[in-house]
């Protein structure tokens, strides 16, 4: 019998379940709760609020996936960013091919709610970062 890696797994799990957190339209009490109750491989991290941004982030205990959740002035979740290891690039496309329909390169549309969401997974230098947006 061949021998199952559990770490593996639940990165795979944390993956794909966290490709479909789009929580845009969610106050911060609400992606709170959401996340005490649905992402418990992740934990809250911290509050950012400065003249720039406001953002809750939750982070996995490897320091391999992060998550951040924007938010507007009325403290609404304006967008999402998952941040990830280079190396679930190709299973991530495969993954959102399968979920969301295709708008060009690294780029996917998902309808939610009468919304359509913009999807981008973008290549950095150590990691791969994938945005939610409403598209406009």
């Amino acid at each position: 019998m061949k021998t199952i890696h559990v770490p593996l797994i639940l990165l795979f799990l944390v993956s794909f379940n966290l490709s479909a957190q789009n929580l845009i339209g969610y106050n911060e009490q609400e992606i709170r709760k959401y996340m005490t109750d649905n992402e418990k491989s992740l934990t809250y991290q911290s509050f950012i609020n400065n003249s720039t941004f406001k953002y809750l982030k939750y982070a996995d205990s490897e320091g391999t996936t992060t998550l951040l959740f924007f938010l507007n002035e009325q403290m609404v979740c304006k967008s999402v960013r998952l941040i990830i290891d280079k190396s679930l690039k190709a299973q991530k496309i495969k993954e959102y091919n399968s979920l969301y329909k295709k708008a060009g390169d690294n780029q996917w549309t998902e309808a939610k709610n009468d919304k359509i969401y913009l999807i981008i997974m973008k290549d950095e230098e150590w990691s791969l970062n994938i945005t939610i947006t409403l598209k406009e």
